[in-house]
């Protein structure tokens, strides 16, 4: 079967191989194919850049003190168990009339003990008002960040992984047309000398290259493109040119380093 064919079933071995519930040997012939087929190849990388961005949607949040609390409260609970499970036989009618002493003193304070109670439940209802007060803002005001965040997320449908001589993936190239954002990601070993740099073309279908812009030296770089610029190009190359780029309106000079076709997703 091609999956290029099927891309949903592409998408559900891709996400679930990103996930790591991708086992045995599907993920051994589904890694295999990766490494023959750019397309799913790109879609690996992709997933895996979808979920990777999702912790950072997610705020850090550690438990409550109260928590801890509970805990220790049942360890000695547990313990106090474990004691009196050890205890020897003739300790038993000396525990029963502790027992018997206990009932007499708690039936003579009763009474205060319910004053005290009633005061307490009042007190502890008011603390209860206020902290729900206290957690719904705090739901409220992480709900407004979330919702901020996914408005900033990137909305990705086209993907190219661009590939050297040795058909190991270098530059992945992700391009969101609403924000008009090229994403280029090294995944490769590859560092271009401190006096060259590398510039990244629109290969359309008639006429020359275009120039998207030029790549720094680090790992990830950003470049802003319209959609008519990159959609109607079928295939996407960087070359290696010198420092800063070739002028404005002119083609490339330098060797083509890295080059892919560019792929149309449906996320």
């Amino acid at each position: 079967m091609n999956l290029r064919d099927h891309p949903d079933l592409l998408d559900q071995l891709a996400a679930s191989h990103a996930l790591g519930t991708l086992r045995g040997g599907a993920r051994r012939r589904f890694e295999t194919l990766a490494r023959d087929n750019p397309g799913v190849r790109a879609r690996a990388l992709l997933w895996q850049e979808c979920f990777a961005s999702l912790t950072e949607l997610q705020p850090a949040d550690l438990p409550s003190p109260n928590v801890w609390k509970r805990i220790e409260n049942q360890l000695a609970v547990l313990q106090a168990q474990a004691l009196a499970a050890r205890a020897p036989a003739s300790d038993v009618p000396l525990a029963r009339l502790r027992r018997a002493l206990g009932l007499w003193r708690g039936a003579a304070l009763a009474g205060a003990l319910a004053t005290v109670a009633a005061v307490a439940v009042g007190v502890r209802l008011d603390r209860q008002v206020d902290q729900s007060g206290v957690q719904l803002a705090q739901l409220r005001q992480q709900g407004e960040q979330l919702t901020a965040q996914l408005q900033k997320a990137s909305y990705v449908e086209y993907v190219a992984v661009l590939q050297g001589d040795n058909t190991d993936a270098s530059v992945l190239v992700t391009f969101d047309p609403v924000k008009r954002s090229l994403t280029l990601k090294r995944v490769g070993n590859y560092q271009e000398a401190s006096d060259r740099s590398l510039e990244l073309w629109a290969l359309p279908v008639s006429g020359g290259p275009k120039s998207l812009g030029v790549m720094g030296e680090g790992p990830l770089a950003r470049l802003t493109a319209a959609e008519g610029e990159v959609a109607p190009a079928p295939a996407l190359a960087i070359t290696l040119e010198p420092k800063g780029g070739v002028p404005p309106g002119s083609g490339p000079t330098g060797p083509v380093v890295f080059k892919g076709p560019l792929l149309k997703t449906t996320l």
